[in-house]
């Protein structure tokens, strides 16, 4: 498949988990009837980003990566012919939770999942009272649309995950986000289009938008949306998401230009693995 048609979304947490599905499984209806092949929400999608606090009865959240929300979109999935990442909250076994995204294929198939590798423990980001660190690698997915990976927020500040997704053999890497205004903010234009230069693929990173104080009052943060495609050579494609409102961005992807600009850098051919001596040890 030469050009992939892909969606990402971004929205405020509405208040109850139900309508956030809901809400989610109409963003899926209304990319596919647009044309779209493979869709990825935001992090966390059917919830609130409950990093702000550490509190217990988010918990409840969690659920197997093959639970009730995934084998209810894997049916959508196969309806509407369409691709998902599915950013969700992961139950492993009780009391061991991942920050997880799904991937299902067109036909409903769940093709498998990816954990978070790299927790934050920030001020308003207290991801470690919820989440261990990802163990599953880098995996990559063959998907109707072709080679996909996944990079979860905070990853994305970790130039090695990538890589490794790159020699895996991603064409798309999928990067939901909950991102919020302070440290990020300029990293946030930076990091996905140097990404995608350095590796010589596509990035698509949706983010939250809006200020979820229906959960947290005062103590809510004001996401700055603005999802965004990266092409191969470092450009964003297309217009970037609103900045301020619940949004869908697709895009079509040329996936020939990664040929083309990897035939040009070589950087796959030029890198050293054998000098990079450092970046193994703990």
């Amino acid at each position: 498949m030469t050009v992939v048609r892909a969606a990402i979304t971004q929205t405020t947490w509405t208040g109850d988990k139900e309508s956030m599905i809901a809400k989610h499984e109409q963003f899926a209806r209304d990319a596919a009837a647009q044309g779209a092949q493979i869709i990825c929400f935001q992090e966390l999608f059917y919830g609130p980003y409950f990093g702000i606090t550490e509190d217990k009865k988010y918990y409840e959240f969690a659920e197997p990566a093959d639970g009730p929300i995934v084998q209810r979109f894997a049916k959508l999935a196969k309806e509407l012919n369409l691709v998902m990442v599915l950013p969700i909250y992961e139950e492993d076994m009780p009391g061991v939770y991942y920050n997880t995204a799904v991937v299902v294929d067109s036909d409903g198939a769940i093709l498998g999942q990816y954990r978070k590798h790299h927790i934050p423990h920030l001020e308003k980001f207290y991801e470690k009272f919820y989440f261990r660190p990802g163990n599953m690698g880098y995996p990559v997915f063959d998907t109707a649309v072709g080679p996909i990976g996944v990079y979860i927020c905070y990853d994305r500040h970790f130039p090695e995950g990538w890589r490794e997704l790159g020699l895996n053999g991603a064409q798309i890497v999928f990067n939901p986000n909950a991102t919020k205004p302070g440290l990020s903010n300029r990293l946030w234009d930076l990091e996905q289009a140097t990404a995608a230069a350095a590796n010589g693929y596509f990035v698509a990173a949706p983010n939250r938008v809006g200020t979820e104080d229906n959960e947290y009052g005062d103590l809510a943060v004001t996401f700055y949306g603005t999802s965004q495609f990266a092409d191969p050579q470092g450009n964003f494609v297309g217009e970037r998401g609103s900045a301020e409102h619940e949004d869908i961005v697709i895009r079509d992807l040329d996936l020939d230009m990664i040929k083309r600009v990897r035939d040009d850098w070589q950087f796959y051919r030029d890198r050293r693995p054998e000098s990079y001596t450092s970046i193994p040890k703990p």
